[in-house]
């Protein structure tokens, strides 16, 4: 039975990170949550007060970082403190895409994360795994939405914590973020010339699963039988 290496890629709000984590369960492959890696710097260059992105490199590259399972996802310890209970706020999430356009930032955390692939059977999503930390992945996932609907569904993921938050504010900032990310110079969000197409503005997170899993047999017949 091939293990396979599926890439997920997507703009904010597609659920790349809900449904992997579906996906990985499903086929017992790990699973690698890219963008909590760049959240993890992020939230260490706010609470270092580091705003230069020379000094946020430097920081990022010296960072002590470990990805471990849990039972509710993949938690990142830096520096031997778990943070993952501290990289979903907005504060992180405003700053994060600026962060992870850092070049050499990308270049420690892409290195991390090949490591971690290398064996295959494995679940990774983010912005550039298709196009850059893994260009030969054996799938690879374009997953979208609109940004009205990746909207409501980050406003209910941060009114929990933040009810001062209108559902105008998370449609500006998703689609600040979609800019942000499109746009950068360093391993711009695209989608990869072989990447499949998901838009999965009428499913559910399950039902996205499954269709990545079909498009997974239609390529490799029997990989999970």
């Amino acid at each position: 039975m091939k293990k396979l290496s599926i890439a997920i890629d997507g703009p904010a709000g597609a659920g790349k990170s809900s449904v992997s984590k579906i996906l990985a369960a499903r086929l017992g492959y790990a699973y690698l949550d890219t963008g909590a890696m760049y959240r993890a710097v992020t939230y260490e260059a706010i609470e270092r007060k580091l705003v230069d992105p020379e000094a946020v490199a430097a920081m990022a590259e010296a960072l002590d970082m470990e990805v471990l399972p849990g039972q509710d996802g993949m938690h990142v310890i830096t520096d031997g403190r778990d943070v993952t209970p501290f990289i979903r706020t907005p504060e992180v999430s405003g700053r994060v895409s600026e962060v992870s356009a850092i070049g050499r930032v990308r270049k420690a955390m892409v290195a991390l994360q090949r490591k971690q692939a290398e064996k295959g059977g494995i679940v990774l999503d983010g912005r550039d795994i298709g196009t850059t930390v893994l260009p030969k992945a054996d799938i690879k996932i374009f997953l979208t939405a609109s940004v009205h609907i990746r909207a409501v569904r980050r406003f209910k993921e941060l009114t929990e914590g933040h009810p001062e938050m209108t559902m105008e504010d998370v449609e500006k900032e998703i689609s600040r973020r979609d800019y942000l990310d499109s746009h950068r110079e360093i391993s711009p969000l695209k989608k990869a010339e072989d990447a499949v197409l998901l838009d999965n503005g009428e499913l559910t997170l399950e039902g996205t699963a499954e269709a990545i899993i079909r498009i997974c047999r239609s390529k490799f017949p029997g990989f999970d039988a």
